[in-house]
């Protein structure tokens, strides 16, 4: 049943239109699967992996860009202990090899973006249960492998084609269709004038009005107001709202530098639509470059931030326009927010 119902989906994608590429975000038993904007995919392995993690990360379009990664640690300390992995690694109890002339080898990393290293390699260990690390408890679960693979090479309509990695066919690589078109966020052109001491003082005033008539749960001892400066006639105004174990909700506004004051809540749209159905997303953690114009979020869902989400929206002058969304469901200790999937890239 479970098969069938991965059958449907990949049809699905299949038949859709290829225009306009939406993010896609999904789990096969134990593989993760991420793609963004553009059809570049990445999946892994998630679950009891105890610090030895694959990841498998492919572009899309006619050209056969790929990376196979296996790696041993996570987001604690390196391993400094261990022995090597090559070497240790079993699949299904018998041991692997790996040719030093098609992968980059040390003691805790195995890397390849050799094509046919990588096609060899997955079908060897896709009808597999698991590779394991001699002398732990470290594995590489390989349920849902099979079925992660097939979803990428129909997200990239690979299907019928010699690239593809699952049900391969006689079409040319060409017959592959090229990424999206990366879109564009515009850069406000000049640089502000920073706020002048008396701005400051009179913007900050008016942010205290504000988060004293915020319907805010947080302790008016805790917040904080944070004024900088958007463009020559724009400011940014944040206040702390409500906070919980690890991550604070801020509000924002934009306001005039001169009085009297005019404010605009800052609205954060998504251009698409992510898994939980809300593309209006909330301030939380956010920070403020003056120099790039950028405000950042990190909404953490848990104290190490091994998992949440992260997005970088840039100032054009009239709005905040998202430049970058990455996410990651999965809170297994293996990466922090620097590394995590992303589902919408720009330039």
């Amino acid at each position: 049943m479970r098969y069938r119902s991965v059958l449907t989906l990949l049809f699905g994608l299949l038949a859709a239109p290829w225009l306009n590429a939406a993010p896609a975000q999904r789990s096969f038993s134990d593989w993760q699967v991420t793609c963004n904007n553009q059809n570049f995919c990445v999946a892994r392995n998630t679950g009891a992996h105890h610090g030895l993690v694959m990841t498998l990360e492919r572009s899309a379009g006619a050209r056969t860009d790929a990376r196979l990664r296996i790696d041993y640690g996570g987001i604690a300390a390196p391993v400094t202990k261990e022995p090597p992995i090559v070497g240790r690694l079993h699949l299904d109890g018998q041991p692997l090899t790996f040719a030093s002339e098609r992968w980059q080898i040390t003691p805790w990393h195995l890397m390849t973006d050799n094509s046919e290293a990588i096609t060899a390699f997955l079908q060897k260990v896709q009808e597999g249960q698991a590779l394991a690390l001699q002398g732990s408890q470290s594995a590489i679960s390989l349920v849902g492998l099979k079925a992660a693979l097939l979803f990428i090479d129909a997200l990239q309509k690979r299907v019928g084609s010699e690239t593809a990695w699952i049900k391969k066919g006689d079409s040319p690589p060409l017959s592959v269709p090229p990424a999206p078109a990366l879109k564009k966020v515009a850069r406000a052109h000049a640089l502000p004038a920073p706020l002048t001491q008396q701005e400051l003082n009179d913007l900050l005033d008016y942010g205290t009005l504000r988060m004293n008539s915020s319907q805010c749960s947080l302790d008016p001892l805790r917040r904080q107001v944070r004024v900088s400066a958007l463009s020559d006639d724009k400011a940014l105004l944040l206040i702390d709202c409500e906070a919980g174990a690890y991550n604070m909700v801020e509000r924002a506004w934009l306001v005039s530098r001169d009085k009297p004051f005019s404010a605009r809540l800052v609205r954060l749209q998504l251009p698409f639509t992510p898994g939980n159905g809300d593309d209006d997303m909330e301030l939380m953690n956010s920070a403020f470059d003056e120099k790039t114009r950028e405000l950042t979020t990190l909404s953490k869902g848990r104290s190490q931030a091994d998992c949440g989400v992260s997005s970088r929206w840039r100032f054009d002058g009239q709005r905040f326009r998202l430049v970058r969304y990455a996410q990651e469901p999965t809170c297994d200790n293996w990466h922090g927010p620097d590394a995590w999937p992303t589902l919408w890239v720009t330039r």
